[in-house]
Order: C-alpha cells, then structure tokens, then sequence
C-alpha cells in the first residue's frame, strides 16, 4: 500500500460532523457549481469531510478513508466510512435502493455542514450493525454522496462506550465494546478530550504553536481555521501555489489557501513536515473555534500511521508509528 503524496494537488472531500453531510473540495481551476437554495428544517445535523489518496484492496475506498461493513435491516454488508468527525450515521443512494426505501415519504433534518447547511431526507431503519455496535433502530439522514465509492458514513452515534482499532497497515478495522484495555506494546496514548462527541486533542502543537486538534477520519485532508492560518503566517510560513476551493454538501463554495506547516506533535507523536488548507469554514463558527488555532486533521496526517485505536472511555489515541 502506498502513502499518500503530498506533492501532488489537492482533491478534497469534505468530512461529515454532527449528523452528516459532504464536502468536496476541488483546485480552483475546475468550475464550481451553483449553490442550492435551501430552508432549514426543525433538527440540525452537522457534518463535513476531506479524504486520502492511497487505495487499498477492502477495507479502504478509492481515496483512501477506512470503511467498515455494516449490516443495515440484516441486508449487505454496505461500506460506510468510519468517520469520527460525524455525529451521526449517514446512507447514500445504493443502500437508500438496496434496501427499498422512499426518500419522499422520509423526514426531514438539517445538515449542517463544513460550508454551510442543507435540509435532507431522513429515514429510520430497523437495525444498525457493525462488530459489537448494534442500533435498533436507526435514524439516518440520506446523502447525495459520500465519496469515493463509499455508500455512506459511520458516525459516532453508538460508539462513545466502544474501542475501534484502525490497523493502516493490514487494513483492518475493529470496532468493539472498550474493556479499559492498556495499549498494546510498540503503541503510544496519546489522551484526548470528547466534546459534543467529536474527538478533540489539547496537547498538540504545529511546532511550538499550541493548537486544537480534531481528529476526523473521514476527511481526506487537513483543514485550518483562519486562526491558524495567520498565526503560521505571522511565523514566516508562506502559502504555496494552487489555492483550493471548498465545495460543500449545500454546494456553496469557499476558497482555501495552502500553506505549509512545521511539523506536528500530537502529545508524544511527531508527523514530519505537512501542508494544510486554511479556510475560514462555516463548521469553525459552528464549533465555537474560530478564535484560536484550530485544525481538523485528516486522513493525510492519519494514514502516516502504521495503526491507531480510539478508545473512547479511556479518553485516548493509541498510536502506532512507523
């Protein structure tokens, strides 16, 4: 399996939050299209996403997040992306067919996204099941689009009790009940805070920059708020050529710039040189973390690792480098 390029252009999918929803993001050169007017309904769901590059045989799609399978109404299993940035679960078109439902007779719920939001179907379905996580039933927000030719997205409704094991390696995932297992020789913890479910590292520093980290497997890259963006600046990091452009699930669109970084510490784990798109992105505001520096990290930084387990009740990362 090959890791990702860094020297190449970005391609970036957006992440999924809350509830759920897409982002893509495409080179500044590719005509964006028109954003879609919307009225925002009763629930709020949130989401976002970026995504990685290397492909491999089963347990990735084609940009490189992880999927699990999942068994929904006792039918597939259907791939859906582990996304810890997402609140919810979410499911595409396939499995909305595979499975028979109509979406017109569906609910509605509001997705609020990296961009912006977007009012949605949601459809409850009898069971929900993947290794020891068993929801019945299940209420989930359909998506246009999950990217990559996954069929959907794995939040993290349900897994706050759980241990996933994330083996890049052998591309194997693990999701089970946490037992307060100690971690395993060769990995290190790396604590963490959970906040509104998302997964937030405190101790971690873009050199000697202190930063609030949000570990988000199902973005395919690295986002940044603009607080960041000026605190690097202010360090002499310039931005590089090919500014991105943000699409998200609502279709409105924002520009990003691409600015290398020192390297980052995540407690005691150390990542080589990255570069990051910083963007002053509707989903900061949302989270309130807009004033200081801020980075959602994706599977750019995250596939560099050789394994990584969440534990959620333990409150920490365990990590394995290579």
């Amino acid at each position: 399996m090959s890791r990702p390029d860094h020297e190449h252009s970005w391609q970036l999918a957006a992440a999924f939050t809350a509830l759920i929803a897409a982002v893509s993001v495409a080179r500044a050169d590719e005509p964006a299209r028109a954003p879609e007017a919307t009225t925002p309904a009763p629930e709020q769901v949130v989401i976002e996403a970026p995504e990685p590059r290397y492909v491999a045989p089963t347990r990735r799609d084609r940009i490189g997040r992880i999927w699990a399978p999942v068994l929904i109404n006792d039918r597939g299993p259907f791939r859906l992306v582990l996304d810890t940035g997402a609140s919810r679960s979410a499911i595409g078109p396939s499995i909305v067919a595979s499975l028979g439902i109509d979406p017109s007779s569906a609910a509605t719920v509001t997705l609020l996204g990296v961009t912006g939001e977007l009012e949605v179907s949601a459809t409850t379905v009898d069971s929900f099941v993947v290794g020891d996580l068993e929801l019945r039933p299940a209420r989930l927000p359909i998506i246009a689009d999950a990217f990559g030719g996954a069929e959907g997205v794995l939040g993290t409704d349900g897994l706050l009790d759980k241990r996933i094991f994330i083996d890049f390696r052998h591309d194997r995932i693990t999701i089970s009940r946490s037992r307060g297992q100690r971690p395993p020789h060769g990995f290190v913890t790396v604590p963490v805070e959970l906040v509104r479910g998302l997964i937030i590292v405190s101790d971690a520093h873009f050199g000697s920059l202190p930063v609030q980290a949000i570990i988000d497997t199902g973005a395919q890259g690295s986002i940044a708020n603009a607080a960041l963006g000026e605190a690097l600046r202010r360090r002499g990091r310039q931005e590089e050529r090919g500014a991105s452009e943000i699409i998200g699930v609502t279709l409105d669109t924002k520009r990003g710039d691409l600015v290398r970084t020192p390297p980052l510490t995540l407690g005691d784990v150390r990542v080589g040189l990255t570069r990051i798109t910083v963007a002053d992105v509707y989903i900061f505001q949302h989270w309130n973390m807009t004033s200081r520096p801020a980075v959602m990290i994706g599977m750019d930084i995250l596939g560099l690792l050789d394994a990584l387990i969440i534990d959620y009740p333990r409150r920490e990362l365990q990590v394995k480098i290579p």
